[in-house]
């Protein structure tokens, strides 16, 4: 019972900068990107991001000049240098879809036979 309870307790320790996936905290704490895309890259205001189907110079040029700059603002590389871009597409790419296609899901994919 004890043990449980330590295990319990573990997984809701915080995780170390060193242990999170790179461009997590550009994501969530620096750049805030999740107020706009939510944590999950999936939800809120902007545009889905996950799955992310741009290639990384893609996602570079969108972010540099978005196809709707009413909706999304443009970033500089002053503003959020090519390096950091690049760990926060890394990051993107690491987010699960909630979402997945029903046929890539076995029991969704036997209910469709």
């Amino acid at each position: 019972m004890r043990a449980a309870f330590f295990l319990l307790l573990a997984g809701t320790l915080p995780i170390s900068a060193a242990d999170q996936p790179p461009g997590k905290a550009l994501y969530i704490e620096k750049y805030m990107c999740y107020t706009c895309h939510g944590y999950s890259g999936q939800n809120g205001p902007g545009a889905p991001l996950v799955p992310m189907k741009m290639s990384q110079e893609a996602f570079i040029a969108y972010v540099r000049n978005p196809r709707q700059p009413n909706r999304m603002p443009s970033f500089s590389p002053k503003v959020v240098p090519d390096s950091e871009l690049g760990e926060i597409y890394t990051y993107i790419k690491s987010l699960p879809n909630s979402n997945p296609d029903p046929k890539t899901v076995p029991l969704l994919k036997d209910l469709l036979k």
